[in-house]
């Protein structure tokens, strides 16, 4: 393809430093763009305050520069971006697929049947407030269509909405906007035409397309890598505990999940330094051998 027309990205969460799940996520997305002769993109995804860590952000930005990897342009910081985020909520609200919800998680699992992603939301709200309520959330309008897509290493996926998943929420009772409404409002500004990320996302891909389809957005081409798991099959995040990335010592943990990924480097580049696995890595990188799984054990 034509590489101009390649836009790929990394979009890590600050909640704390960068572990192999994220480097083999980075890994597979930067050799994808790369391989195409495109461009990657760093954006922070700094949508919840509460759930951040101070400094994780600077930190996640000296770990990418460490390991070797080049980004092309500024890093978006997705919290400088509410402005863009209340547009595309107008732009639902004009077209009558907007409406608050004041329903409590608990009353919502105690009337709701369990769908793919946790609860079906049973639509309480969608006609409006019950008496005495008040708004907390803003959902969006699910309507009756099923949503499919091609992945390039998951096969080929569909989600009925309304059945799966229910209305779902675009601004938060804590009046934070949803990932599911930043993230496709971001990859539309940022151009983006390739999204390479875990398989923890696969799931909620569909209500991504589903309001690129409402917004009038374009929607890029997905790719889910397997995600790493620990020992007892959770994955691997600061809330399972994973182990912060050596930052002396790089070209273990790019060697690791470089074989995470089905590459095979020589175990004698293990003695290397890091430009020559990288090197090694953009000359010998192939989809084709990544595992078409959901879920990995983590490397050792």
């Amino acid at each position: 393809m034509d590489p101009a027309l390649y836009r790929g990205r990394f979009a890590p969460s600050p909640t704390g430093p960068l572990h192999i799940g994220s480097l083999i996520a980075a890994t597979g997305s930067y050799l994808e763009a790369r391989r195409h002769g495109g461009q990657w993109l760093v954006r922070m995804e700094d949508l919840d305050p509460p759930r951040e860590m101070p400094g994780a952000a600077d930190l996640i930005l000296q770990t990418l520069d460490i390991y070797g990897f080049e980004w092309d342009g500024e890093v978006l910081y997705q919290s400088t971006r509410a402005d863009a985020y209340e547009t595309a909520l107008d732009t639902l609200r004009s077209r009558g697929m907007l409406y608050p919800c004041g329903c409590t998680r608990k009353e919502i699992s105690d009337s709701a049947v369990h769908g793919i992603d946790g609860p079906v939301y049973p639509g309480t709200c969608r006609h409006g407030l019950a008496a005495g309520k008040t708004a907390r959330a803003w959902r969006v309008i699910a309507d009756d269509r099923e949503i499919t897509f091609d992945d390039t290493l998951q096969g080929h996926l569909s989600q009925h909405l309304s059945r799966d998943i229910g209305d779902f929420v675009v601004k938060r009772a804590d009046g934070f906007y949803a990932y599911q409404l930043a993230v496709v409002v971001d990859d539309a500004a940022q151009d983006i035409s390739h999204i390479v990320r875990g398989c923890d996302l696969l799931d909620s891909t569909p209500r991504q397309i589903y309001l690129q389809q409402v917004l009038g957005l374009p929607t890029p081409g997905y790719t889910h890598l397997p995600v790493a798991t620990n020992r007892a099959g959770e994955k691997l995040s600061k809330q399972t505990l994973a182990t912060a990335l050596d930052l002396q010592r790089p070209v273990p943990a790019l060697h690791r999940a470089l074989q995470f990924l089905g590459q095979t480097p020589p175990s004698a580049l293990l003695n290397a330094d890091l430009k020559t696995l990288w090197q090694w890595a953009f000359l010998h990188w192939d989809p084709e051998r990544i595992p078409r799984s959901r879920s990995i054990p983590a490397p050792a």
